[in-house]
């Protein structure tokens, strides 16, 4: 092995080719001045000069997330990467130097390496102990080491080529074919750090394998996964969560194959998704932060490696002037040509404003299985949300929620989704993978706000049943004032097919809309329907009265997530009280139900049978109706009010609506809002979602006539 020696003259056979030369050079002189890119230049000079102060540590892989080797290699990709780039926006030697010494000893520390010693069930990495983890090193030690590749000696370059870069492409491609060849997310890291390890190599043959596949049929690689993980949206099938993950190789991808393979128009592929996919991140997210849909951790924002990525990428390839609103937000950039741009441009005071939409994000390849409906009452990234998740299954990471939903409302969430149970890197808690009670709680049915019908999970609890079925998205309607989405369930039980409308509702005198939920089930034999509502803040009043359970919490079941829930009160509501009101945020939240006949209302609290105190304690409401064939469950959260505990004030602590109506016709339902001040709104909801076709339900004596899918009718308060 070659021994530790000066760097040399730059090689122009070894130039980097994941930037152009001439792009990088822009990088210096004036590149520091411009104010994020020049903040960003020093935050990466601390934290490198701060590990070469250090010292190099490349030690031997024992543990698993969180642990101390496991976070070292953390370190030394994140410390490659900025070295690089720091030597090519600096020119000084101290940071190629540093690199070429630390991929030197990965040189003899890798060839010795086998199946990590911490791997569990997930495909064994050798750095790390799963093999996701060393392709996140290898796409960010690649492009570390491109940059300053042409300033090792051949012999030095030999070594490092051989013994790190080549032998974890072989590794990650050809040692593990069935996780490179998946439609999936570990397989997007894969097909990057191997592709982009190609183009450093100058290896054709690796980027071919990166972009067709193991066997190049197409099937599988880089393409076939842009092609199958989006919906023509820009959507991506895991999710949210994982679609901020995912971002960052398919943009540092497809930006290295439009570097290097501008014939393949990358950014233009299937009508631009890939930059969709950018502003469709950006659109799934309240106050900077993912609708924690699937497994999600509800701490991840536009704040992360990821978005600061996909962002300045986006916008060197669109220009579009609403991505400088976001880097603004996100106060970061990253040191590369497109991020100095952004810098530039936002200096020069060109950003515009990025506009949230109330907007259907189709779910599927061909965009027919289901989708997200956003809901939103105003542009900003704070204005009122409601989340109607009516998407497919979301491959191994998705949960049991169909016609799930979510609502967010004066900078909180307030109707919330669990996510995963999950502590990410604590090593204590199972080496930060996922816990065994994201299995027995947070993918479970009753962990959501959708529908469980005899305390089972939907399609069973079985995820790869579910991939063959999805909702069917019937109706959406995002213009105007008044917004709505109604989606279909059929097959997540066995005979029963579920229906949900959610109106986002604005009424008269109210500051924000209130939301309107109808659920129709209906099933061939008698069953328990349970409905349950997850929600955020501190109760203040219930309507109707409850048995608590003071001194011993039972807990409502024994398996499907049921066991984890403790019930702490029981009621029996009637259609005059059936009304919880509690507080989070300065804010008062009424929801109101129109119980089915004989229905009892349970308040719990996850947390249940869970001794080693992995799940948070939240709170729950579950509707139940027992012994029904069909049922209706109806339902309106309105936020109201405000408590300012600085001021000692509250205003306006009672509800706005008095009394909820209801009667399902032959051919749709109608839903009246009794308003206190005398007035009222009637919604007219159609089973047929035909534009054209008429529809009339007698309700309390009056016929409620409309045209379409949805109608809205007002009556004005009383005239004394």
């Amino acid at each position: 092995m070659a021994s530790a020696q000066s760097v040399v003259a730059p090689d122009p056979v070894a130039a980097p080719v994941l930037f152009k030369p001439a792009a990088m050079a822009t990088m210096t002189g004036s590149g520091a001045k411009s104010p994020l890119f020049g903040e960003e230049l020093r935050r990466v000079r601390r934290t490198v000069d701060a590990a070469i102060k250090a010292g190099i540590n490349v030690p031997v892989p024992k543990d698993p997330g969180g642990g101390a080797t496991h976070e070292q290699h953390k370190r030394n990709y994140i410390a490659l990467y900025g070295a690089g780039i720091l030597y090519r926006i600096t020119g000084d030697r101290i940071y190629a130097d540093y690199a070429r010494r630390m991929l030197l000893e990965y040189a003899r520390l890798y060839p010795t390496l086998g199946a990590h010693p911490a791997a569990a069930n997930e495909a064994a990495g050798r750095l790390f102990w799963q093999s996701l983890n060393d392709s996140v090193w290898l796409v960010y030690a690649v492009q570390g080491y491109d940059a300053i590749r042409d300033t090792l000696s051949a012999a030095d370059r030999k070594t490092i080529d051989d013994n790190v870069f080549r032998r974890m492409a072989t590794f990650l491609s050809e040692g593990q074919p069935k996780i490179f060849n998946l439609i999936h997310n570990h397989a997007t890291w894969a097909v990057a750090a191997v592709g982009m390890t190609g183009y450093v190599l100058r290896d054709r043959a690796l980027v071919d394998k990166a972009l067709k596949g193991s066997d190049l049929s197409g099937k599988s690689g880089f393409i076939a996964q842009v092609d199958q993980l989006f919906s023509p949206a820009g959507y991506y099938t895991e999710g949210p969560y994982y679609q901020r993950y995912a971002m960052l190789p398919f943009v540092l991808f497809a930006k290295a194959i439009e570097t290097n393979d501008p014939g393949q128009r990358i950014f233009a592929h299937r009508d631009g998704v890939l930059v969709k996919a950018i502003r469709t991140s950006i659109q799934l997210t309240y106050d900077g932060y993912f609708f924690p849909l699937n497994d999600a951790m509800p701490d991840k924002s536009l704040k992360t490696d990821e978005l600061y990525q996909a962002v300045a990428i986006g916008y060197g390839v669109t220009r579009d002037p609403t991505f400088l609103s976001i880097a603004q937000w996100q106060g970061q950039t990253v040191l590369t040509p497109d991020g100095l741009l952004v810098s530039q441009d936002l200096a020069a005071g060109k950003a515009q404003p990025f506009v949230y939409t109330s907007q259907l994000f189709s779910d599927g390849p061909d965009g027919k299985q289901g989708g997200i409906a956003v809901m939103r009452a105003g542009p900003g990234d704070r204005d009122e949300v409601v989340v109607a998740k009516n998407t497919a299954m979301g491959l191994g990471h998705g949960h049991f929620d169909k016609l799930n939903w979510l609502f967010y409302e004066n900078g909180n969430a307030v109707v919330t989704d669990y996510g995963a149970a999950r502590f990410l890197n604590v090593e204590s808690k199972d080496g930060g993978r996922y816990l065994k009670e994201n299995e027995s709680w947070a993918k479970q049915t009753v962990a959501h706000n959708t529908l469980v019908v005899d305390q089972a999970s939907h399609f069973g609890g079985k995820w790869k049943v579910g991939q063959t079925l999805a909702p069917k998205q019937i109706y959406f309607s995002g213009d105007g004032a008044t917004k709505v989405s109604i989606a279909e369930m059929t097959g997540a039980y066995p005979g029963v097919v579920f229906r949900r409308t959610l109106v986002q509702l604005p009424i008269p005198g109210g500051a924000t809309p209130v939301v309107v939920d109808l659920l129709h089930a209906a099933g061939g034999t008698p069953a328990t329907y349970d409905l349950p509502l997850h929600y955020s803040g501190h109760i203040t009043d219930v309507g109707f009265p409850v048995q608590s359970n003071g001194k011993a919490r039972p807990v409502l079941g024994t398996a499907n997530g049921y066991q984890h829930i403790w019930v702490d009160a029981v009621g029996t509501p009637d259609p005059t009280n059936a009304t919880v009101t509690w507080l989070k945020g300065g804010r008062f939240y009424t929801y109101r139900v129109l119980p089915p006949q004989g229905a009892t209302m349970i308040l719990g609290e996850s947390g249940a049978n869970d001794p080693r105190f992995n799940l948070r304690r939240e709170p729950m409401l579950i509707q139940r109706v027992t012994g029904a064939t069909t049922t209706d469950f109806v339902g309106v959260l309105e936020p109201h009010g405000a408590y300012d505990p600085s001021a000692e004030t509250t205003v306006g602590a009672k509800s706005r609506i008095v009394a909820l109506h209801h009667v399902r016709g032959k051919d749709g339902d109608v839903v009246v809002l009794d308003l206190g001040n005398g007035g009222a709104v009637t919604l007219g909801i159609a089973e047929n979602a035909d534009p054209a076709a008429a529809h009339s339900v007698a309700i309390e004596g009056r016929a409620v006539s409309w045209k379409g899918p949805f109608a809205r009718f007002d009556t004005p308060k009383a005239v004394k």
